[in-house]
């Protein structure tokens, strides 16, 4: 991999920070995991790569064999990227190491949206010289299909080091895909994604991410968006698969007028998972707009379902949303909302849940002839659909289709 530039100023806040533990969830040991791996050689058609890694990145939403259907494809196998293509015109999509060599602008992009200094996880992204997918869209260009990317985890015990960057020109818009997910299901690993999202004026972003990990993998993605002037950023995030530990809190800032912003999350958290999840909005430019909801269910593991929103500009309006449904003894899910208002002419407003599926719903459905089990089933199917506003008819559906592949592991 081609040196990535990156200022001084950055690395000297990196390792000023590379101590600094991170607020939420558990302490990770990076000195436990590798920092390097060997490099995977590039595959110019990625329905070549083996039939085991294919139906991975499958199930967490990537389709390697009908790539007409996708606007462009990123693949990227421990720290080397394997593949990149755009099929569409108007939509770049290449490594970010590529991205940076080509132009000179953007490292003024380069920790803007995500602080590296902000725990000991983004200092070792960026001391790492991390790769990860460059995608833009141009002024006014629109994805006609989505654009999908894969973080494929396959060496045993390694710290996983991505560095993402989205931009989105003004009027454009992006309908992107990403699946995250690992070759083993006993080996041990560590991924560290950052992701740094930047909406121009009028411009649009549907982000689905689908985690597919499994039960030794530890996971800290890092998340800014800074969404500008009638600008649209959704996020969809669903993850319902065993993980030993993941810990995300996404942040927004809308600093232009009318900007909105939504995040949708499932999760569902097995037996020894530990979750913490949540996400944070600045609405600091007037008439912004944002909705954060989440759905969560335990089947033994553990849930802290987080949602912070700030009103920093007149006429603005926020919503917090959280349910859980407890379907084991001994899982515990812990709703965490947050409002804070800096001036009068703001709405701001939460609801919270959390308890076990209501007897009498399960009898009713029992009285209509379905067993106790598709009973159960059927109300957990329901509890997990979550309708979103917005979200193009392609990509609502698979979105379903990942919630209802994981449904029998579930039950």
């Amino acid at each position: 991999m081609p040196e990535m530039k990156s200022s001084k100023t950055h690395r000297e806040r990196a390792k000023a920070a590379s101590d600094k533990a991170a607020v939420l969830g558990e302490d990770i040991d990076l000195d436990t995991y590798a920092g390097s791996a060997e490099e995977q050689p590039y595959q110019a058609d990625p329905s070549q790569l083996p039939a085991d890694a294919k139906e991975r990145m499958l199930e967490a939403g990537v389709s390697l064999d009908d790539v007409g259907k996708r606007s462009g494809t990123f693949i990227q196998m421990d720290n080397t990227p394997v593949h990149s293509s755009s099929r569409q015109e108007g939509i770049e999509l290449m490594p970010t190491s590529q991205a940076l060599e080509k132009y000179d602008w953007l490292p003024d992009y380069w920790w803007q949206a995500v602080a590296v200094d902000s725990d000991k996880y983004t200092a070792h992204v960026e001391l790492g010289q991390s790769d990860g997918y460059f995608i833009r869209a141009l002024p006014g260009h629109k994805t006609t299909y989505p654009v999908q990317a894969c973080l494929y985890l396959a060496k045993n015990r390694l710290a996983q080091n991505v560095h993402n960057i989205i931009i989105a020109e003004e009027g454009s818009e992006l309908h992107i895909i990403t699946g995250c997910t690992t070759a083993s299901e006993k080996d041990y690993g560590l991924h560290l994604g950052v992701s740094e999202f930047y909406i121009k004026r009028g411009a649009k972003v549907t982000f689905t991410m689908i985690h597919n990990w499994t039960p030794e993998i530890a996971v800290r993605p890092r998340t800014g968006v800074i969404v500008e002037q009638d600008g649209v950023f959704l996020s969809n995030y669903v993850i319902m698969k065993p993980v030993r530990s993941l810990q995300t809190n996404p942040s927004a800032k809308c600093v232009g007028e009318n900007a909105t912003v939504r995040f949708n999350s499932v999760l569902v958290a097995a037996p020894n998972s530990v979750m913490d999840v949540g996400s944070v909005v600045f609405l600091n430019a007037k008439g912004s707009r944002t909705e954060i909801i989440s759905r969560a269910i335990t089947t033994g593991g553990e849930i802290v379902a987080r949602g912070h929103i700030e009103g920093n500009a007149p006429e603005v309006k926020g919503h917090l949303e959280c349910r859980g449904l407890i379907l084991h003894e001994k899982g515990v899910i812990h709703a965490v909302p947050e409002l804070k208002g800096t001036l009068a002419n703001i709405d701001l407003s939460h609801e919270a849940a959390v308890g076990k599926i209501a007897e009498e719903e399960v009898e009713y459905l029992m009285a209509r002839g379905l067993t106790r089990a598709e009973a159960t089933a059927t109300i957990v199917r329901g509890f997990l659909r979550v309708d979103i506003e917005g979200l193009p008819a392609m990509l609502s559906a698979e979105l379903q289709r990942a919630i209802e592949a994981s449904e029998q592991d579930l039950m």
